[in-house]
């Protein structure tokens, strides 16, 4: 296919990007910025203000791109005012996701965020179960997660606009891990992996999940193969099959989400607290990456290269 990609040039896009063009796709990448990485055959980058809806229309119609994958907004809760934060994500959904229906393009996909969940409140959170899948209740708490929601519903609102004219999906991918985190380079909240595994607390304000950057690149893949036998504008939790901690979640999350005991005593094991069952059963797509094995990789080729210095 011809995909465009909106935000290519993020943590996650970058490889998003460049996993949708090893599989052999053609693929557009729109952000403020291009990014060096993906000066490569089988990659276009645009610069743009995707908050201009009608260049970013005009824009994607002139791609005549098969699919539509929205990454693009702002990425961290709080990192902006919160009125910035709401209004520049609610905006670049309409802008872009609505431009993609005017461009004609029949596939179109948005990111969204597991914080639409309402984890974390204030005032507490208590889920009535756990592992938490599609069909939990959706509690948002803040602009960043009320915003991911907006981009839900706003995939919604153009459903009941076209039909089948045109497929739709949403996915929820966890706590990203790009490939060079797996090797000491900072998260997305500055703290390396192994920093995170040895101190829960960082983990725990997003119920210690992950995803490896590389396997959202294969939902994706196989997600967009997949838009036209399954339902339109069905949501997908994306994540690891495991738990970013070394401890039983059935342990950790009591200890800082008080009120989650009893639902957590399911999570025995590795279990993670969020599933992708919906993904396994609908499109046939696992993860196929955990930082177990991950990071054993990453120590195995980092002294692999020091004995070859050596040597």
């Amino acid at each position: 296919m011809r995909i465009v990609v909106t935000g290519g040039s993020g943590r996650l896009g970058r490889t998003l990007v460049t996993g949708l063009a090893d599989a052999g796709h053609e693929i557009v990448s729109i952000d403020r910025e291009p990014t060096v990485g993906l000066d490569r055959l089988g990659i276009t980058q645009f610069s743009l203000d995707l908050t201009d809806a009608d260049a970013t229309a005009s824009t994607l119609a002139g791609t005549k791109a098969d699919a539509l994958i929205h990454l693009a907004a702002i990425a961290v809760p709080f990192s902006a005012p919160e009125d910035v934060i709401l209004r520049t994500n609610g905006a670049l959904a309409q802008s872009v996701l609505g431009g993609a229906v005017r461009a004609g393009i029949h596939r179109v996909v948005a990111a969204s965020s597991p914080t639409v969940i309402g984890y974390g409140a204030p005032r507490g959170w208590t889920p009535e179960r756990l592992p938490l899948d599609e069909d939990s209740p959706t509690e948002p708490w803040n602009a960043y997660a009320l915003s991911k929601l907006l981009i839900e519903q706003t995939v919604d609102m153009l459903r009941r606009q076209t039909g089948d004219d045109v497929r739709f999906a949403s996915f929820r991918p966890c706590y990203v891990i790009a490939p060079e985190e797996w090797a000491g380079a900072p998260t997305q909240q500055g703290h390396t992996v192994l920093e995170r595994l040895d101190d829960p607390a960082l983990s725990a304000p997003a119920l210690f999940n992950y995803v490896d950057a590389r396997d959202v690149a294969g939902f994706a893949d196989t997600l967009l193969a997949a838009l036209d036998d399954i339902p339109n504008g069905e949501v997908f939790f994306v994540g690891a099959d495991d738990a970013l901690a070394r401890r039983p979640l059935s342990e950790l999350l009591p200890r800082f989400h008080p009120g989650t005991e009893h639902a957590a005593s399911a999570l025995t094991g590795s279990a993670p607290a969020f599933s992708s069952a919906k993904a396994a059963r609908l499109l046939g797509w696992r993860p196929t990456r955990s930082w177990r094995t991950e990071l054993a990789s990453s120590t195995a080729s980092a002294t692999a290269s020091a004995t070859a210095s050596v040597s």
